[in-house]
């Protein structure tokens, strides 16, 4: 007979298992999930013309929860945060980041690579594991700015998606009012995918084996990472389409 400690180990661990093959497979799809946009959504991004707020609210919204590259960051960042308050600081300053070069980049026309933008990305993911795990303070005797990491990482995750857009024409006509529209969206995403993790979170830091898990599922993370770093400067060198 199984005790009541054995199920909950078991639990955890097909818990974790769940998890890494999530993340990997994932990581592990195609390039077109991360910043990529739906050949339908496609078509209607560049037959718009004049303001249609609610549908790209609705791609904004579509965008995020779907960005995979996204919420493996925010999972990282929310990893250990246990106040609301945290929460909120933290999302607030990616958001902003997010926000401000999403806009930039599709208004101003300044391009990118797309390639080294979305490897950054999945750099970001790595250092998000890595700083979880406690290993600046250990090899370096410090610990970054946690904060202004998560801006600045903001900004790239803004600038990968901005390089997707500017891949189709356009118009004129609306442009401010519907990239702001789509802005509003991703926001929106972000809070339901969000709200979606910390539920995930909060029910699995009440089992007695997170803080055990927690060193392997951040070592998940980070591999993850990695593999989003491989991809895109696979691509990067390759030139692949």
């Amino acid at each position: 007979m199984f005790s009541k400690t054995s199920y909950a180990c078991c639990g955890v661990r097909r818990a974790m298992f769940c998890l890494a093959s999530l993340i990997l497979a994932m990581t592990g799809a195609s390039g077109a999930w991360a910043h990529g946009v739906a050949e339908g959504d496609a078509l209607f991004i560049e037959q718009a013309s004049g303001a249609q707020l609610l549908p790209f609210i609705y791609l904004g919204a579509k965008h995020m929860v779907t960005g995979y590259d996204h919420l493996l960051f925010l999972l990282g960042v929310i990893f250990f945060l246990y106040r609301m308050k945290e929460v909120g600081i933290y999302v607030t300053l990616f958001a902003v980041g997010h926000s401000v070069t999403l806009l930039y980049g599709v208004l101003s026309g300044t391009h990118v690579n797309p390639y080294i933008v979305d490897a950054i990305i999945g750099l970001s993911v790595v250092y998000k594991a890595l700083d979880n795990l406690g290993a600046f303070r250990r090899w370096f005797g410090f610990q970054p700015n946690t904060k202004a990491a998560v801006l600045i990482f903001g900004f790239f995750h803004g600038f990968g998606l901005a390089a997707k857009l500017q891949d189709f024409k356009l118009s004129d006509d609306g442009l401010v009012a519907n990239m702001l529209a789509f802005n509003v969206g991703v926001e929106i995403g972000q809070l339901l995918a969000l709200g979606a993790i910390l539920i995930a979170m909060n029910a699995w830091r009440r089992t007695e084996g997170f803080p055990r898990h927690a060193f392997a599922a951040n070592v998940v993370l980070m591999s993850a990472g990695f593999m989003l770093i491989g991809f895109q400067l696979t691509g990067a060198f390759l030139r692949i389409p």
